[in-house]
């Protein structure tokens, strides 16, 4: 009996390494003689970087950058097993989790740090780059990111703009004579599932900017703001960014590398599944077991359980996906092989007690999953002379 264990981490609660361990734990119960095979996953987002160096037995290295607010931070960005790929994982940077919730403001958040991590290692000499643009507490179009790399943002009077989405508004020229000349011979590939453009309904303000603590007048200013440096880059680039797919990835991020930077974009999940060589771990499995924290209608949009469920439905395996929450809409995953949903919750309690106990739950509940699934298996192993 093979099984591979292939889940996300359940954010807050249990790293996608720790969440693997636990899972296992609970197969071996029902199951000992199970050959199990540990392959955590990431879609892009948090916890991308920490999956590909763990999967091709790379390394990381820490920098001290400046923070989404501009304060110091240690961020990190990993080496694949090759020694030539550099990962970098934006949120380690200027990510959501390094800001106290009080303190949420996509108005004054950069991406500088960012910048600052992909120079330091292209003084390394990386030649090959991953970035995970997933997780962001910036609106500020990338521009940070560039400014960070060389890139002059003038104003009126031809003085460099200060940090934050909010100072996109006074952009009057953009000088791109100082950007490192490095970039442009080198391979950029963005692991994001985001195709929403720049501005607009759709666009990066109006529906991620809430989750960085922006009002509703923030989000009309902010959109404002980057519609204009839209404006700037066209004339510079010639590059329409405004309605562009995955533009408005990470507050604009996305368009940015999309306009300066010889960069493909796609979905995080599936540079996943390749650089970890899913489809070869999957040959011979019987089932396959991920998971994440929440699984609801969003996760059928290019999130880990869906992409690992896709991986092994071409193989002809079954899937079954271990949930902390499941919200509407997951009758959606059924088409991708998935066998069932479970929530891993197996009483009442509060969110901070499930957190807390995650990988006890996680383990009692890939147990009883397994024991559910194999029965037949199990009451011939336990019975060898019971008769069909």
């Amino acid at each position: 009996m093979k099984i591979v264990i292939a889940p996300d981490s359940f954010k807050g609660s249990l790293s996608a390494v720790e969440a693997s361990i636990s899972i296992k734990k609970g197969i071996k119960k029902a199951l000992p003689d199970a050959e199990t095979v540990l392959l955590p996953i990431a879609d892009g987002g948090e916890g991308t970087m920490e999956t590909l160096v763990v999967a091709t037995g790379g390394s990381k290295k820490r920098v001290a950058v400046s923070g989404p607010l501009g304060e110091t931070v240690e961020a990190e960005y990993g080496v694949l097993g090759d020694e030539e790929t550099c990962v970098i994982e934006m949120a380690s940077a200027s990510g959501l989790a390094l800001i106290p919730h009080e303190q949420l403001n996509p108005r004054l958040a950069t991406t500088y740090g960012t910048g600052e991590l992909i120079k330091q290692a292209l003084d390394d000499g990386f030649q090959s780059f991953i970035l995970a643009i997933g997780g962001s507490a910036t609106n500020d179009g990338g521009a940070g990111m560039l400014q960070a790399l060389g890139m002059k943002l003038l104003d009126e009077n031809g003085k460099e703009i200060s940090f934050g989405g909010a100072e996109l508004a006074r952009i009057n020229s953009v000088d791109v004579s100082g950007f490192d000349k490095r970039i442009k011979g080198r391979k950029f590939l963005i692991a994001s599932d985001v195709q929403n453009p720049l501005i607009g309904s759709d666009g990066a303000s109006s529906v991620f900017g809430p989750q960085k603590g922006a009002t509703i007048e923030d989000v009309k200013m902010l959109d404002q703001c980057l519609a204009h440096w839209a404006d700037e880059v066209e004339k510079v680039t010639g590059i329409h960014l405004h309605d562009r797919p995955g533009a408005g990835a990470a507050g604009g991020l996305g368009g940015a590398f999309q306009a300066f930077f010889p960069a493909e974009m796609r979905r995080g999940i599936d540079i996943v599944i390749e650089y970890t060589k899913l489809q070869q771990a999957l040959i011979g499995a019987d089932l396959v077991i991920t998971g994440e924290g929440q699984v609801d209608f969003q996760t059928a949009s290019g999130k880990t359980p869906m992409g690992v469920a896709q991986a092994a439905k071409s193989q002809g395996i079954p899937s079954i996906i271990l949930a902390g929450s499941i919200g509407p809409g997951i009758e959606t995953l059924y088409q991708f092989g998935v066998v069932s949903v479970n929530s891993i919750i197996n009483q009442p309690m509060m969110l901070s007690e499930a957190m807390e106990r995650a990988g006890e739950l996680l383990e009692h509940c890939s147990e009883q999953v397994i024991r559910s699934f194999f029965y037949p298996a199990l009451t011939e192993s336990q019975n060898p002379h019971l008769e069909n």
